[in-house]
């Protein structure tokens, strides 16, 4: 199987999605990726277990994608050899009320994951600069002060909401959150397949929404949005990166190998040494248990 680098996905400069491979060639039939897939989620599983007990990072991992990108269930599979204790994982719909009634990052920010644990956001505070972007008409029911029609959406109104979220994620990852963003890169033509494939499976047709077919019609606007976010917030503390989603296997062992390669590169996450007296007493404490 091809050795991948997974710096050759990672956003460090300004791209251009229609000049981005929907598609990567990892040299293997589907058996293999699927079994190197295993190998890499059992060393993440590893390193989480270090992490939980050494107790000083948390890692924020957020997925992002067009309908039918394989989010739901790469998450399934990335993230099943991980201990159910140390991995949490929120999708993030429309907003409810009580959500509205704070301001749009509250309802990321009290889902964060705490040290020692992963996050996995299915959807993301991106949402607010993708979604709402693409129907400003969203905006109104945040109801913001000195917003009071979509005609005051402007330009000055998403600099100011993109100043916000690189300052979110700062701010968390000064603090100990090693950041993830994920932009599973589908082509329009494999959407096709995948809604086409969505209708004619019965235990599928639940996932499909006449509404999927209107926001399809919107798919150069998503496309506009989304180089513009990734461009403007893939930072060094936390980096975009687009993951070739044509292939579903693939997708999944480029973003899990991606989590795998750099989280070994922090060395200070360690499982804690014993105290020396609990040490040097090892021995006597197994035969007090053996001696009951």
């Amino acid at each position: 199987m091809k050795n991948i680098n997974v710096n050759d996905f990672k956003v460090t400069q300004p791209i251009q999605l229609k000049n981005v491979s929907t598609t990567f060639d990892l040299e293997a039939d589907k058996k293999d990726i699927e079994n190197a897939l295993e190998d890499v989620c059992k060393d993440l599983a590893k390193i989480q277990n270090a992490m939980y007990a050494h107790g000083k990072y948390a890692v924020l991992i957020c997925i992002q994608g067009m309908d039918t990108a394989g989010k739901d269930s790469l998450i399934r599979e990335v993230f099943k050899e991980l201990n159910a204790r140390g991995v949490v994982v929120h999708s993030f719909k429309v907003p409810t009320e009580i959500e509205k009634k704070h301001d749009y990052l509250w309802r990321h920010y009290i889902a964060l994951p705490a040290r020692g644990k992963f996050g996995v956001f299915n959807r993301t505070h991106y949402e607010n600069v993708l979604v709402t972007r693409v129907h400003p008409e969203y905006i109104l029911g945040e109801y913001l002060p000195h917003i009071n029609s979509v005609d005051d959406i402007n330009d000055t109104f998403w600099n100011q909401r993109f100043e916000q979220i690189n300052n979110f994620e700062k701010h968390i990852a000064q603090n100990g959150t090693i950041v993830f963003k994920f932009f599973l890169h589908l082509s329009k033509d494999e959407q096709k397949n995948r809604l086409i494939r969505r209708l004619e499976k019965p235990n599928k047709n639940w996932k499909f929404s006449p509404g999927d077919l209107k926001e399809r019609k919107l798919w150069d606007e998503y496309q506009d949005c989304y180089e513009d976010a990734i461009n403007r917030t893939s930072k060094p503390h936390a980096p975009w990166f687009t993951i070739p989603a044509d292939d579903k296997p693939t997708a999944r062992y480029i973003l899990a190998r991606t989590l795998l390669d750099t989280l070994k590169t922090y060395n200070d996450i360690k499982e804690p040494e014993l105290d020396d007296d609990i040490k040097a007493n090892i021995d006597d404490y197994i035969k007090q248990l053996e001696n009951e």
